[in-house]
């Protein structure tokens, strides 16, 4: 389960009855396009609330009469898929700044100045980022947002990334399950094997590198081939 202070409301209302799980509202995004995540990583408690912040839990009448069941997990997809996710605006806030700062340490370590070929210190690009007015959306990941950001620093502040060509094989048993979820990433090349197996190249920067094969492998559980076949 995650920390209940990680976690954000997410509610659905019928009839006037309010009906609220915490969960963590990254994975919640994750549900939201359609994708399938492990309880473990997506609520802080497996309880329906009619009211989080009083602690006061929704009556199995109403669960039953709403949903139609009083499967937590049901009930919980189908409070993210056609509820709304609460967050406060500090929460927002602190929710952006934990992604900005991931955003600008990803880019400390793998940029570089064309002209120096040496690195950009941390607070030049802070500084570049706030010049640059660049909106960080705190439902999406640092790794999603990555190229947005570049590409807008880059009319400010001289940048050349390192990246890695990635190819990686997925058996048909994972493949089609897992498909949405890899497409946050940019992926160059794909084909369907004929076994029903997923090859896929990914181009990525070499600070995103490490956290794609830990992802794929874990919702493959193991169950991949990955090669780094080119560095640029």
């Amino acid at each position: 389960m995650i920390s209940v202070d990680k976690a954000v409301i997410a509610r659905y209302e019928h009839k006037g009855k309010n009906f609220e799980v915490l969960v963590e509202p990254e994975r919640a995004q994750e549900v939201r396009k359609g994708n399938k995540v492990p309880l473990d990583e997506l609520v802080a408690d497996m309880e329906v609330f009619s009211d989080v912040n009083k602690g006061e839990r929704a009556k199995r009448e109403d669960i039953i009469e709403a949903f139609g069941t009083d499967d937590f997990e049901t009930i919980l997809y189908y409070i993210l898929r056609h509820g709304n996710i609460q967050i406060t605006t500090e929460q927002r806030r602190k929710m952006q700044e934990a992604k900005r700062k991931k955003i600008i340490n990803m880019i400390a370590k793998n940029a570089v100045d064309p002209n120096t070929h040496m690195p950009h210190p941390m607070q030049r690009i802070e500084n570049a980022m706030k010049e640059a007015n660049i909106h960080i959306d705190p439902f999406k990941s640092p790794e999603e947002q990555l190229d947005a950001v570049i590409s807008a620093l880059r009319r400010i502040l001289p940048l050349k990334i390192e990246t890695d060509v990635i190819e990686i094989i997925i058996p048909a048993t994972y493949a089609a399950r897992v498909y949405g979820t890899l497409k946050k990433y940019k992926m160059t090349k794909e084909r369907w094997l004929d076994d029903g197996s997923l090859y896929a190249l990914f181009e990525l920067p070499t600070a995103v590198e490490s956290e794609f094969l830990d992802f794929v492998n874990k919702i493959t559980a193991g169950n991949v081939e990955t090669k780094i076949i080119e560095r640029k």
